[in-house]
């Protein structure tokens, strides 16, 4: 199927086919069923056939109706039903292609025109608008009648069908892969679509413009005479009409649009049942002679005045476009050695964390692919030259296009091998597969190219009987290279894995599809090993554009991972000789200090982990969705999900049902956002965070923010998934949030509250603090609780709430400098001038204190026994307070002692009173004394 499929799936490979869609454009356009013109009087009963096999149709077999009354009756009376036959008359919705004008009135001013005038134009614009609406309801009975004639034979074909199961003879197959094929060349013109949304538009504004135009006519329009009475009889009818009118539009929209989604429901019926049905007869061995005949054609088509012909007419559409294919691929085989030499060079810093950059490896992707251009070019010309022949060299302009595509595909695959190349130097691969490669695709690429442009003249009317003998053998040619491609190249692969199952389990399979679909062609089932090689071919070429995307991808990674760890661990270091100057200081103090900082970012190992996870799941996604896309028109067993209904949200008319596949994807959904849950942070700390100057924990805030996120928009999506929508869970919701609120109160409160901390952040790691009666070092910010280390080296635990709510004071927020005061006494008679000079030269003198700002001493006051003075300094780190404090006071005594200046000690003056006192009599004491 290479041959036949290649050009129909260049579209869905847009990365790898941006040269290619712009060198050949679509010229090849699908006949418009609104191309039909319907009969003048009606549906007609017979139509003419539009090709051979419509013809065979008309002779070999009853109609659909027949058919099924027949087999209606065969249950009646028990008997076994017949195989289905084919429609002579198969319906066609032959529609109009061109769509009526929209009418518009012009209505005449109120006060403008004569009344004579505006009742004149009001008779014409109702005639207009009657004419307008019986062409109108002619269109829509002539598709109602299609649409009815359309649905009875498919339920009538599609019952038959699901009778006769796959007891079905080549004759028939053949017959219905004809009304396939005439119905793939038919599409219902979207300009008819929007014609009939045209003429319901203004339909609409004329309705509106009418009842304005009767609102302002009607204060005149008495009965006093009969003119205006007339003119008030026309609006009311034009009015009704313009009504009328829409609704009849809006009926044959709606038909339209059933009836374009009935016509594509007939083709997916028809390719579902041809899949799995024989196109030919088993190989005999008059096919050696078709062989023989089908070789002969071919190269008898090849008639110089025809090709001349071809060529200049091309040169006369297309010479522009030739012409500029032409300079490039002149250019690109004038610099090919030099395109190879950069990228060559491309390849020199990769490996070196100074120099290594990604666009290194994105500039080696632009060489390779300008490597490879040049025979694509050079076959994309000659499809350009033929394509305006006759009908064979038309064919034959399709198969180059195939065959450009094929190239393509190959040629990327053949430069991303290259010595040297990006295969080899930018994504370390295996050298003894890039090998294999190297050598094996200009061998394929020799066969599969003719067997391409060889293919596309054989489904032509003229070369459709040597389909099954030339065509059958090309196949099995092409077939026979790809599996010989597969084994040498898995045998390479496998050199370095001898041992894997796995490896041996793709082996076998990758070289024995091939010709188990060669085998199936021979057998008869020519069409559908067509199919499914070319599907095949088509998968595998994409998964190796992911496998590509993926090391794209990995390769960016693994640069900015190695820049990242280079800069950690520069970072690192200064962190490490901060803590150690910390130590020492706190050493001196007596003060305790962490061990470590905890500080809010991940750690290099868990984000290289999660950034090739989270790459690897993404390459899977998009290979998988592709890849569904792909085999679900082909195969019917992905479809059948859909039609297996689990259960249905509400009752009657309005219930949703939904399907074991709704449900599938909620799962995926689910396991999906589990993952970028887990992975995402990873990604995004070292493709976006790294590259912002963001403050320590500013990135952890970030990729927590973005986790919540991820686990909210996929927890809503699951949900919408199996019907659960947010307009009916939002009640839910808001409960919820009222109970938590009250509920949860306090961990809701610390939970927002550690949000306002990692964003607002008034406090970070690192800082010293003091709240309430605790005062330390904060080690860790988590979002419920944040951890602070005491000078006794104990950890506090306290809400993040208590932050939020409370007064707090941050030490070394903007700021680590402190002011430190030392309360000096002198003895009264001391020179304060010179005890005012002796502190600030002390203070001067000390290193822990600060230039600046500038210490100063002063005197404050009189106490009862000393003169008061202050001296006041700033440090640079709260961890030299007690160390300075030490050092000034022992400085300062020193220094009074040898200047002869007193430090007084408090005085007291004590007076003791003594009184002269008589014996009492009474008290025996006193007598002793």
């Amino acid at each position: 199927m290479i041959p036949r499929l290649v050009p129909a799936f260049p579209g869905r490979l847009a990365p790898l086919l941006m040269v290619i869609c712009l060198a050949l454009a679509a010229e090849g356009r699908a006949q418009s069923l609104t191309d039909l013109l319907p009969p003048s009087s009606g549906t007609s009963d017979q139509e003419p056939s539009q090709d051979q096999g419509d013809s065979s149709q008309q002779t070999s077999g009853s109609g659909d109706n027949q058919a099924s009354s027949s087999s209606n009756d065969g249950e009646g009376e028990g008997e076994e039903a017949p195989p289905p036959e084919p429609s002579p008359n198969p319906v066609q919705p032959d529609l109009e292609g061109e769509v009526e004008v929209p009418v518009k009135s012009q209505l005449p001013g109120t006060e403008t025109a004569d009344i004579r005038q505006q009742i004149q134009v009001l008779r014409e614009a109702l005639d207009q608008r009657q004419s307008a609406l019986q062409s109108s309801r002619q269109r829509l009975a002539h598709a109602q009648s299609l649409l009815e004639r359309l649905n009875n034979e498919y339920a009538s074909f599609e019952l038959r069908l699901e009778k006769a199961g796959l007891n079905l003879t080549t004759e028939y197959a053949r017959l219905l892969r004809q009304r396939l094929d005439r119905l793939e060349n038919q599409a219902i013109d979207a300009g008819l679509i929007d014609g009939i949304s045209e003429q319901l538009s203004a339909a609409r504004e004329e309705q509106l413009r009418l009842e304005e135009y009767g609102a302002i006519a009607a204060p005149d329009a008495t009965a006093r005479d009969r003119m205006n009475q007339k003119r008030i009889e026309l609006i009311e009818q034009l009015h009704s009409a313009v009504t009328r009118h829409i609704e009849v539009l809006n009926d044959y929209y709606s038909t339209v649009i059933e009836l374009q989604d009935r016509f594509y429901a007939y083709q997916e019926l028809l390719q579902q049942r041809l899949f799995w049905l024989p196109s030919a007869a088993p190989v005999t061995v008059d096919m050696v002679r078709n062989l023989y005949q089908g070789g002969a054609w071919f190269l008898s088509e090849f008639q110089w005045p025809a090709l001349v012909e071809a060529v200049e007419q091309s040169v006369s559409e297309r010479g522009l476009r030739i012409l500029l294919m032409a300079i490039v691929l002149t250019l690109l085989l004038a610099k090919r050695k030099n395109t190879y030499q950069a990228l060559v060079r491309s390849g020199k810093h990769v490996g070196n964390v100074g120099k290594d950059r990604i666009y290194h490896t994105l500039a080696a992707a632009t060489f390779t692919l300008l490597l490879s251009l040049p025979s694509v070019l050079a076959l994309s010309i000659g499809a350009l030259l033929l394509k305006e022949g006759n009908t064979f060299f038309s064919a034959l302009a399709t198969g180059l296009a195939g065959a450009a595509f094929v190239t393509l595909l190959l040629r990327v695959l053949h430069s991303v091998a290259r010595k040297d190349g990006l295969g080899e130097r930018h994504f370390r691969w295996n050298a003894d597969t890039l090998k294999a490669i190297r050598r094996n695709i200009p061998l394929l690429l020799a066969i599969l190219v003719p067997v391409t442009i060889i293919m596309a003249p054989l489904d032509t009317a003229a070369g459709s009987a040597f389909n099954d003998s030339l065509g059958r053998v090309l196949f099995i040619i092409a077939s026979a290279a790809l599996s010989l491609f597969a084994h040498r190249v898995m045998t390479s692969v496998r050199l370095h894995h001898p041992e894997q199952r796995l490896l041996k389990v793709v082996h076998i399979l990758a070289v024995a599809t091939p010709l188990v679909l060669a085998l199936a062609s021979l057998w008869g089932y020519h069409h559908t090993a067509i199919q499914l090689e070319g599907l095949m071919f088509i998968s595998l070429c994409w998964l190796a554009f992911v496998i590509l995307l993926y090391y794209m991808a990995l390769r960016g990674l693994a640069v900015r991972e190695r820049r990242l760890t280079l800069e950690r661990l520069r970072e690192q270091r200064a962190a490490d000789r901060r803590l150690a100057e910390a130590r020492e200081a706190a050493g001196s103090s007596g003060e305790g200090v962490p061990v470590s900082l905890d500080m809010p970012e991940m750690d290099l190992k868990d984000i290289s982990h999660q950034s090739k996870a989270l790459l690897k799941i993404l390459a899977v996604v998009l290979a998988g969705v592709v890849l569904w896309v792909f085999w679900a028109d082909v195969i019917p067993a992905l479809q059948v999900f859909d039609n297996i209904t689990v259960w249905s949200i509400g009752t009657g008319e309005e219930a949703l049902p939904i399907s074991l596949g709704d449900l599938m994807i909620a799962l995926l959904f689910g396991v999906g956002t589990v993952l970028a849950a887990r992975n995402l942070p990873g990604t995004l700390e070292v493709m976006v965070l790294s590259r912002m100057n963001l403050e320590p924990g500013a990135g952890y805030a970030i990729t927590t923010m973005v986790t919540y996120v991820i686990v909210f928009v996929g927890i809503a999506a699951a949900l919408a998934g199996i019907g659960l929508q947010w307009s009916k869970l939002q009640w839910l919701v808001a409960a919820l949030g009222v109970g938590l609120g009250f509920g949860l109160q306090e961990i809701v409160a610390n939970f927002v509250s550690g949000i306002i901390l990692l964003f607002e952040r008034p406090i970070r790691v690192g800082d010293t603090v003091s709240i309430g009666e605790t005062t330390g070092t904060v080690s860790r910010i988590r979002i419920r609780a944040t951890t602070l280390v005491d000078w006794d080296r104990k950890e506090q635990i306290i809400p993040n709430k208590t932050f939020v709510t409370q007064d707090l004071t941050n030490w070394t927020l903007s700021d680590p400098i402190t002011r430190v005061i030392i309360r000096v006494g002198v003895a009264y008679g001391s020179d304060v001038d010179a005890v005012r000079d002796l502190l600030h030269d002390l203070a001067v003198n000390n290193e822990r204190v600060l230039e600046e700002p500038a210490p100063a001493a002063f005197c404050v006051g009189f106490g009862d026994s000393s003169v008061n003075f202050e001296l006041r300094v700033f440090i640079r780190d709260l961890l030299d307070f007690m160390p300075l404090s030490h050092e000034l006071h022992s400085a300062i005594t020193h220094a009074l002692r040898d200047a002869s200046i007193e430090i007084p000690f408090p005085q007291r003056d004590v007076h003791i009173r003594t009184t002269a006192t008589t014996p009492d009599p009474e008290r025996p004491n006193d007598r002793e004394a």
